[in-house]
């Protein structure tokens, strides 16, 4: 019997220790809720789950500009409805006045109202606007300074695609003449040009319009693609981090008995050198 060296006490008390450390860890991951919260629980899981998080808030991310980029498309239409509906009217005025029994004090009435319609056309294309951005003046035409607009639709680098808007002032829609004047139907053979301006101009519109759905489209189909990422990566990303509260209660119990009994051997430990004492006591 020795008295120097308490070796059970030792034994007990790393046992004990390392118990504790088991108990503090499984604590941690039931009050988190994840199985890992730091390199030391899974090192190899941890750098997993990262490049998982990584994509998932890029995924994320890209689903909100694409439902932006539907919402600009979606602006940009309506404002263009409403160009469409004016030119519309002007081409009626136009065939109307192609029939020559109108007489000049009429063609001028008329008139009046072409003039007003075109201006509403330009009153619209200056004040067509999506988060300040100008939507028919050219800002985003092919060949124009800003050229196009970026929809960013990936969590990665270079994952976008341009979207083209093309001019539709008066001018580039041919409703007004080269100095300046709104088209004329003066005559019968002037409102019957007008026809044919009117008819260009429709087809420029429904033109960008069928762009504009093709893009939504697009968008849409995107969106529900990253939707359907977004939920796969995150399923992937909570396989590898999040705990599983049955298993980590059970490993809590079982590891608060091993604490609780290295307690009671670690004070029976330390007894057996009182043995010693009542021996030399006698």
């Amino acid at each position: 019997m020795i008295i120097n060296h308490n070796l059970s006490a030792v034994n007990s008390h790393r046992s004990l220790k390392f118990n504790e450390q088991a108990v503090d860890k499984t604590m941690k991951a039931l009050s988190s809720g994840m199985r890992i919260n730091s390199a030391g629980d899974d090192a190899s899981g941890l750098a997993v789950s990262e490049k998982l998080r990584t994509q998932i808030n890029g995924l994320r991310q890209a689903e909100r500009n694409t439902e932006d980029g539907m919402s600009f498309i979606q602006t940009a239409e309506g404002f263009l409805q409403q160009t469409s509906d004016i030119i519309q009217r002007i081409r009626v005025l136009a065939i109307q006045t192609s029939n020559g029994i109108y007489s000049p004090e009429d063609r001028q009435l008329v008139q009046v109202e072409v003039s007003a319609l075109v201006d509403e056309v330009d009153r619209i294309a200056s004040q067509a606007e999506f988060n300040r951005f100008k939507l028919f003046e050219g800002d985003f035409a092919r060949g124009s300074k800003r050229a196009s607009m970026w929809f960013h639709m990936g969590p990665n680098q270079n994952q976008r695609e341009r979207f083209f808007i093309g001019t539709m002032t008066s001018r580039a829609l041919k409703l007004t003449k080269a100095d300046g004047r709104p088209i004329a139907v003066s005559s019968p053979g002037e409102a019957n040009d007008v026809i044919g301006l009117a008819d260009a101009a429709l087809g420029k519109i429904m033109k960008q319009r069928a762009d504009m759905g093709a893009y939504f489209n697009r968008l849409e189909y995107s969106a529900k693609g990253l939707m359907a990422a977004y939920e796969n990566m995150q399923a992937s990303e909570s396989r590898i981090r999040d705990a599983d509260m049955a298993e980590e209660m059970v490993a809590l119990t079982t590891k608060q008995i091993l604490v609780q009994s290295g307690t009671a051997m670690l004070v029976q430990a330390n007894m057996k050198p009182n043995s010693v004492l009542k021996l030399l006591q006698m």
